[in-house]
């Protein structure tokens, strides 16, 4: 099993990098997000395992067929997982070994099922977001409000709010676009509030040498900005780390999750029958927020 193995691992004597090194900087070379690269690898290396460690160059489209087959009969995985699945295959052989697979045109993509969004009520949004503590209330709020995916939230740095125009900017969404939402009027003074404390908690980690990490190359081209207020996440993680690489230790967003397990138990605790998730507060927003309307009031739940 090492030697059939040998051709995934970090590196190798000869100097050549290893497949999923490859595949790593094919993507990164690409500019494809963290959460695609991981995605990737995940699958790759599922689909080497399942034909038992074979090497790639030695399989060819009835191996791919085999295997998403497999996926979706016994495994029993979503549309939507298959053809991640396949995307991640046809990344490994079209960008990393350069090889086109003849055949391959037959094997069919899965139909994913057309299935209409959950809405919620407002009277049930307000249920929700009472029983959410603190900074997860708000970033919900934000969710709801501003139309934001849940990553798109949790990703906000300061310097993306703009309180004068009633604006978000959401850097890097869906597709790496940047775009411009709004800011409801009556998210404007909780967030305020809630800065002042993530101003706080800024202040003790630059003296204690805690900064943000930063996209791409932008702290070699300033390498004051990882301890400029501006850079700082709006919903700063509880916890820093330190990184490996350089030894410098940063503070990074509030996990997705967290928000994610939160809203879970809050609808189950609101005795909701709908399966209502996270990016279920973005289709809310989509089906009864104007661009540019905001709240006309201040929501009752905000006080809660």
């Amino acid at each position: 099993m090492p030697e059939r193995q040998a051709f995934l691992g970090p590196g190798g004597t000869s100097g050549k990098p290893r497949l999923l090194d490859r595949v790593r900087q094919a993507i990164r070379t690409r500019h494809y997000s963290r959460r695609t690269e991981e995605a990737y690898v995940f699958w790759i290396r599922r689909f080497l395992a399942f034909h038992g460690m074979r090497h790639p160059d030695q399989m060819g489209s009835a191996e791919v067929a085999s295997f998403l087959s497999d996926l979706a009969t016994r495994r029993q995985v979503s549309a939507s997982t298959q053809n991640q699945a396949f995307s991640a295959i046809l990344f490994l052989y079209r960008c990393v070994l350069e090889r086109a697979l003849a055949g391959l045109e037959t094997v069919p993509r899965a139909k994913r099922p057309e299935r209409l969004p959950v809405v919620l009520s407002r009277d049930e949004i307000g249920q929700i977001l009472t029983r959410l503590p603190g900074s997860l209330r708000l970033m919900a709020a934000l969710m709801y409000g501003s139309g934001l995916r849940l990553l798109e939230c949790a990703r906000l740095r300061v310097k993306d709010i703009d309180f004068d125009r009633r604006e978000l900017t959401v850097r890097d969404g869906k597709g790496q676009k940047d775009r411009v939402t709004v800011l409801p009027a009556g998210l404007v003074q909780p967030l305020l509030g809630h800065l002042q404390r993530v101003r706080h908690l800024h202040e003790r980690d630059i003296a204690a040498g805690v900064d943000v990490e930063l996209p791409g190359a932008l702290a070699l081209k300033y390498p004051n900005a990882p301890r400029e207020w501006a850079w700082r996440w709006v919903f700063p993680a509880l916890r820093t780390y330190r990184d490996r690489r350089t030894g410098r230790r940063h503070r990074h967003h509030l996990h997705e999750t967290v928000l994610q397990r939160a809203f879970h138990d809050a609808v189950r605790w609101a005795g909701l029958s709908k399966p209502a998730s996270c990016h279920t507060l973005r289709h809310c927003a989509g089906s009864r927020i104007m661009p540019g309307s905001g709240f006309r009031a201040r929501p009752t739940w905000l006080s809660a």
